[in-house]
């Protein structure tokens, strides 16, 4: 099996934490209910789950839009959620 590398940049200290958030994602939502014994089917698993991953869920970081969908002009609250505007 060949041996891979990571080399981490001073520049992106959230790095890990990212990589921490999608292992976690990953593994709760794919993996934890499938067996797989090798490369081959995990990476056709990971394919087919990208698709979705990407065009029908949501993300917060993104004002609870999907990364395919095109960003508004205006930039959502930090954690996504925006008061409703008052009435008179």
């Amino acid at each position: 099996m060949p041996s891979t590398s990571c080399t981490w940049t001073r520049s992106a200290p959230k790095a890990n934490a990212h990589c921490e958030r999608i292992i976690g994602t990953l593994r709760r939502e794919l993996l934890d209910s499938m067996l797989i014994l090798n490369e081959h089917p995990l990476h056709r698993t990971l394919t087919r789950y990208l698709a979705p991953y990407n065009t029908g869920r949501p993300h917060r970081g993104i004002g609870r839009l999907s990364p395919s969908q095109p960003k508004p002009d205006h930039q959502p609250s930090r954690d996504g959620w925006q008061p409703a505007a008052l009435g008179g």
